[in-house]
């Protein structure tokens, strides 16, 4: 559980603001404003999700800074009261919606700050999903760096030694003879590269990045969400704490994600796959269930990233040289007039009364 992967990282004084009170839109609002953000699914055209601890509560895992968070608690000197084991864990109606949100094409990719391994379970593909802190039921080789998805949860975290051989095989077909450790980050660990990358690149991309249960604090991949401002998208927050990156986002819906998550696909029309322990990855011959990010997969992304810069500046290369011709064949008392900016929605209590 939660507190137990708390237990093994290494101590560490501040871990953020925790405890905040819990704020929820009134209904009315929240049905506003998921009305808005399914006609911004419908019409977009690259959404990635952000995943944070709040998505796996309903699982019975605590998340870390809500009112009976694990940082929260720890405060206090206590542990939470709940006791359930990852294995035991199941995904949630979120992690089943976005994962059939990504099989019909209305999500691209995932970046999740969860360890849980809940993604994983739900039978999201590796190409659709980082996990930027690691993954509870996933084993790195320090020979060779390939993963692989373990039956159950490791018994350690920190990125520690499981003295399990590891299973792949070199070039010449001979059994590698490297050491298998855990994916968990501790508190001085760098992020993973290839996790990193593809999650800055997937959201560079992105024309919608939505963040669901996470309180955005951790550095640097709170800020991961918000290049795709830079292609000029935009982003969604989903939490029932304030963030301090609410003023940044385009939308801010203060509601349970299950919920949030229910009326999405109900308003999209898509159906929540329901989960399915026989394909469940953790429980299919996990020895050979490879969960490595190839070199190979890297490039492809890089080269599409490439690709969709390279049309976006021809298109307005195109776009530049169209208005200066119109321009001039204009009486010089008319003006182009450019397209209103949609307004932050942060303020939509006011706008909808």
């Amino acid at each position: 559980m939660s507190c137990n992967y708390a237990d093994g990282l290494s101590p560490y004084e501040y871990k953020g603001e925790v405890g905040m009170n819990e704020v929820f839109d009134t209904p009315e609002v929240l049905k506003q404003k998921i009305s808005l953000l399914a006609e911004w699914i419908k019409d977009s055209k690259y959404t990635v999700f952000h995943t944070g601890a709040g998505i796996s509560t309903s699982a019975g895992i605590p998340d870390f800074r809500g009112p009976k968070g694990v940082w929260t608690l720890e405060k206090e000197g206590k542990k939470p009261e709940v006791n359930l084991d990852f294995n035991d864990a199941k995904p949630t109606v979120t992690h089943m919606a976005i994962k059939s949100l990504v099989k019909k094409g209305y999500a691209k990719y995932v970046v999740s700050q969860n360890i849980d391994g809940l993604h994983l379970k739900s039978g999201l593909l590796r190409q659709h999903v980082s996990e930027v802190h690691g993954n509870m039921f996933t084993m790195r080789c320090n020979k060779c760096r390939r993963s692989y998805v373990s039956k159950t949860a490791v018994k350690t975290v920190g990125q520690r030694c499981l003295d399990i051989k590891c299973f792949g095989k070199n070039k010449n077909g001979n059994q590698c003879r490297g050491i298998l450790y855990d994916t968990i980050l501790d508190w001085e660990h760098q992020l993973p590269t290839e996790e990193l990358e593809l999650s800055e690149l997937h959201s560079k991309m992105a024309d919608l990045c939505i963040c669901l249960g996470t309180s955005l604090q951790i550095q640097p991949i709170n800020l991961v969400p918000f290049n795709a401002k830079k292609n000029k998208g935009k982003v969604v927050i989903c939490n029932l704490q304030k963030t301090n990156c609410d003023r940044k986002a385009d939308l801010v819906i203060h509601t349970y994600v299950d919920n949030l998550m229910k009326s999405l696909m109900d308003i999209l029309g898509v159906e929540i796959d329901e989960y399915d322990d026989m394909k469940d990855p953790t429980n299919i011959n996990s020895e050979t269930t490879d969960w490595t990010i190839y070199e190979i997969d890297l490039k492809k992304v890089r080269e599409i990233k490439r690709n969709t810069t390279k049309s976006k500046k021809r298109k307005k290369s195109e776009a530049k040289f169209s208005n200066t011709e119109s321009e001039t064949e204009l009486p010089c008392n008319n003006q182009i007039l450019k397209p209103s900016k949609i307004s932050k929605l942060n303020n939509i209590d006011n706008i909808i009364k």
